[in-house]
């Protein structure tokens, strides 16, 4: 049976450096984004190698869209053998916590965990019943351990991850396996870093923050999917000694 991997947010960084691990490995692989253009340059890259590489242009803000989403997937691979899911907001929007109000989070909740949980509604069954698949994810830090002045949207992200560590623990002997990295460094070739050796050049004020190489990170998922032997991984080592 051919293994296949869906990359929800395929953007730069970590979803593209996943999707290429994957494939490495012989995963045929479901790119999905909102804007087609990178994930066909993707896409081709692959396929230049030998890999079975589908594009799927998709709002992963749109919860309800997800059954017809799902059904478009497996149109293309049948049921998954693992998915990746690690969209961000267009606009993060970082705010103190004094500053926090329901109204700043609405927005934020579909593409963080309603999407999610209705996406491991789709392929969870079928991973059980197959007795093997992967669910996985890469998010920041402060998903981990708040951080003042950086309240909102990893609020969310702190419920995304208790639900995952909810999951992980249901699901463990049925055979599906749950992964969660949390990040808090800064990705190269990503927007975020583009901005902060900007910010750095122009002398302004920029929090110390250690770089990591995204190739790097999918290989720690990767291998934390392949042994089995730990649901969680935080990067870098004792970021949340501090």
């Amino acid at each position: 049976m051919t293994k296949s991997i869906a990359v929800f947010g395929t953007g730069p960084g970590v979803g593209q450096a996943i999707a290429r691990r994957y494939a490495k490995d012989g995963y045929d692989v479901v790119l999905v984004a909102r804007r087609q253009e990178p994930l066909e340059l993707l896409a081709r890259e692959l396929s230049a190698d030998g890999v079975t590489a589908h594009v799927i242009t998709a709002d992963l803000d749109q919860s309800d869209g997800v059954p017809a989403l799902a059904e478009r997937i497996r149109a293309k691979t049948g049921d998954l053998t693992a998915l990746y899911y690690g969209p961000v907001p267009s606009d993060l929007a970082f705010v103190p916590a004094v500053e926090l109000t329901p109204e700043r989070l609405q927005d934020r909740m579909p593409i963080t965990l309603y999407t999610l949980m209705a996406l491991v509604g789709e392929f969870l069954p079928a991973m059980v019943e197959r007795g093997d698949g992967a669910i996985l994810s890469a998010q920041g830090a402060a998903a981990v351990q708040g951080r003042p002045y950086m309240s909102g949207w990893p609020t969310i992200l702190a419920a995304q991850r208790n639900y995952l560590q909810s999951l992980a623990a249901e699901v463990a002997g049925k055979g599906v396996y749950v992964g969660m990295l949390y990040i808090g460094a800064r990705i190269l070739g990503t927007p975020f870093e583009a901005d902060y050796q900007r910010r750095l050049a122009q002398g302004e004020p920029v929090s110390e923050m250690a770089a990591a190489d995204p190739a790097d990170l999918a290989d720690l998922l990767w291998d934390m999917h392949a042994g089995r032997d730990r649901h969680e991984t935080v990067v870098p080592t004792g970021l949340l000694d501090r």
